[in-house]
């Protein structure tokens, strides 16, 4: 049986991530800062982890991914 392929998501370390910005720049329709510069989810639950992305955004993610500063990015569930 062929199960369906997971939904990407942005994976946020919050141990990793000091508030540089980077993905708050390229990701403005997915984050917002706290009152701290640390990214928020749009989306409700807004402590999410994993921020669910449309295969539109993905690109964008990739561009955060690669360029956080330390490492607080991932992406999960893509091809």
């Amino acid at each position: 049986m062929n199960r369906p392929a997971p939904s990407p998501t942005l994976h946020l370390d919050w141990t990793r991530c000091q508030a540089r910005g980077a993905c708050l720049e390229l990701l403005p329709d997915l984050l917002r800062p706290d009152e701290d510069g640390y990214p928020l989810p749009l989306t409700p639950p807004r402590q999410r982890s994993d921020i669910p992305l449309d295969p539109a955004q993905l690109p964008a993610a990739r561009d955060a991914v690669a360029l956080c500063p330390r490492l607080a990015l991932t992406l999960r569930g893509q091809r």
